[in-house]
C-alpha cells in the first residue's frame, strides 16, 4: 500500500481525509505524529512493516490518539543519519509535530535524539533501543516500545547456554546495534566463542564468512543480520550446506525476512518478546486485521509499532488532550495503560520495557505464509541491564 509523506488514517494527506485534521489542529484540538521508516532501498520492508502497524493500531483507535484526530507526517530517513535529521528538524519546525515516533536503526535514534529531546518533544522509538540511552543517556523526553538492544540478544546467549552449546560463532554487522547484538549474546553464553566476526552494514556476499563458519566448525552460530543482509545470509547458509549448525539468531528470520527467504528459513532460531502465534486478546485481533488490511504477516517492527500507538492513545486519553503538559504527558506514557499484543508490558525507570522474552522458530503455516512461533520463553519480566545506571527517576 503506497503512502504519501503526510497521511491521516493511513491516506495520502493530498486526499479529502486530510482536510478535517489540519483543520481541528488550527483550533488546538488535534495530535502530529512524526513518523520515521526508512523506505528506501534494501532495508525498506523493516520501514514498511513500522508504518503499517503504527497505522494499523490509528485503525483501531478510529484514526485518533486519545480522543484528538490524529494526522501523521511520514519521514523516510533513507537510512542515512544526515538525511534523517534534516527531516525530522523540517518536521519539527515547519510541521509542528507534536511527537516524533519511528525508527527501525540505532544510528538514526542517535542523530535524531538530540534534535527532537532537546525542543522537549517526546520521542517513542518502536524499534531501535540502543543501549547508550538506556542507562546514563537516559531522557526523560524518550521512551522505547521494542527493548534494549543487547538484552534481547542476550536471550539468544541464554538459550544456547541451556542447549549446552560449547563453541558459538558470533557474526553481526559493524555498527553501534551489531556491536550491542554480541555484548548481549556473550553477556549469558556461558560457552566459548569460536569467533567474532563484524561485517559493513551493506555486505551481501557472505561467502568468506561462511568459509570461515565451515572451518571453524563450532556448535552453532548467532548472527543479528536485519532486513537484506539476513535474506542474503540465510539464503547462503543453507546453498552452502551448513544448515546443521544449529542457526541462532536476532531479527534476521523474522516477518519482514521470511517472505524473501521462504523454505530457506524453516527451523532457523530467533528470540524475541513477541511472535504472531501469541495467544491474546489483543494480539489475535491485531494480527488478524493486520494481515486483513496488508496481505503479509506482521512481525516485531509492526507490532511495537502497533503497541506505540496504542501507548499514546491510552497516554493523550489520561491527560485529556492536554499535549502541552508535558510532565502529565510524560506520567501518562509511563503509565503504560495500554493492553500490549506481547502480553506483559510495563516502562523500567529508564522508559525501556520491562517484558518477557521468548525463543522462537521459523515455521511455514498451512496456508504456505513463514512466521515465528513461541518455543518456550527465556526470561520473564525482564529488566534491561542498564536500568540500574539511569538517574531520572
Amino acid at each position: 500500500m503506497a503512502i504519501g509523506r503526510r497521511a491521516v488514517l493511513g491516506v495520502a494527506a493530498a486526499g479529502p481525509l486530510a482536510l478535517p485534521a489540519i483543520r481541528a489542529r488550527a483550533q488546538g484540538a488535534s495530535v502530529k505524529i512524526g513518523l520515521v521508516a526508512v523506505q528506501t532501498g534494501p532495508q525498506a520492508a523493516l520501514g514498511t512493516q513500522l508504518r503499517d502497524g503504527f497505522l494499523q493500531g490509528l485503525k483501531h483507535t478510529g484514526g485518533k490518539l486519545g480522543g484528538l484526530p490524529a494526522e501523521v507526517v511520514m519521514i523516510d530517513d533513507e537510512l542515512r543519519p544526515e538525511v534523517a535529521v534534516t527531516k525530522v528538524r523540517a518536521a519539527l519546525e515547519r510541521d509542528k509535530v507534536d511527537i516524533v515516533a519511528g525508527v527501525v536503526f540505532s544510528n538514526i535514534l542517535a542523530a535524531i535524539m538530540r534534535p527532537v529531546t532537546e525542543t522537549n518533544t517526546f520521542l517513542i522509538s518502536t524499534n531501535a533501543g540502543p543501549s547508550t540511552f538506556a542507562g546514563r543517556g537516559c531522557n526523560p523526553y524518550f521512551f522505547t516500545t521494542s527493548y534494549n538492544n543487547d538484552q534481547v540478544h542476550s536471550v539468544m546467549g541464554q538459550a544456547a547456554t541451556d542447549s549446552k552449546y560449547g563453541r558459538v560463532f558470533v557474526m553481526t554487522p559493524n555498527y553501534q546495534a551489531g556491536r550491542d547484538a554480541a555484548a548481549g549474546f556473550k553477556s549469558r553464553f556461558k560457552g566459548e566463542v569460536a569467533d567474532e566476526v563484524y561485517v559493513p552494514l551493506n555486505q551481501l556476499d557472505f561467502s568468506a564468512e561462511l568459509a570461515k563458519i565451515a572451518a571453524s566448525k563450532p556448535d552453532a552460530i548467532f548472527t543479528f543480520m536485519p532486513g537484506g543482509l539476513g535474506v542474503n545470509l540465510v539464503r547462503q547458509y543453507r546453498q552452502a550446506g551448513l544448515a546443521s549448525i544449529p542457526f541462532l539468531s536476532t531479527f534476521t528470520v523474522d516477518e519482514a525476512t521470511l517472505p524473501a527467504q521462504g523454505d530457506a528459513a524453516v527451523g532457523f532460531y530467533s528470540a524475541a518478546p513477541w511472535a504472531p502465534n501469541m495467544e491474546n486478546a489483543a494480539n489475535r485481533r491485531f494480527v488478524a486485521d493486520f494481515e486483513a488490511a496488508h496481505g503479509y504477516v506482521p512481525g516485531s517492527y509492526a507490532a511495537q509499532s502497533y503497541d506505540a500507538a496504542m501507548l499514546l492513545d491510552s497516554a493523550i486519553r489520561k491527560t485529556g488532550g492536554k499535549l502541552a503538559d508535558k510532565d502529565a504527558l510524560r506520567a501518562a506514557i509511563r503509565a503504560a495503560e495500554f493492553q500490549s499484543v506481547r502480553g506483559n508490558f510495563r516502562f523500567g525507570a529508564n522508559h525501556y520495557p520491562v517484558q518477557d522474552f521468548w525463543l522462537c522458530q521459523v515455521a511455514k503455516r498451512p496456508d504456505g505464509k513463514f512466521q515465528t512461533e513461541t518455543v518456550r520463553k527465556v526470561l520473564e519480566n525482564d529488566t534491561d541491564p542498564w536500568a540500574v545506571e539511569c538517574r531520572m527517576r
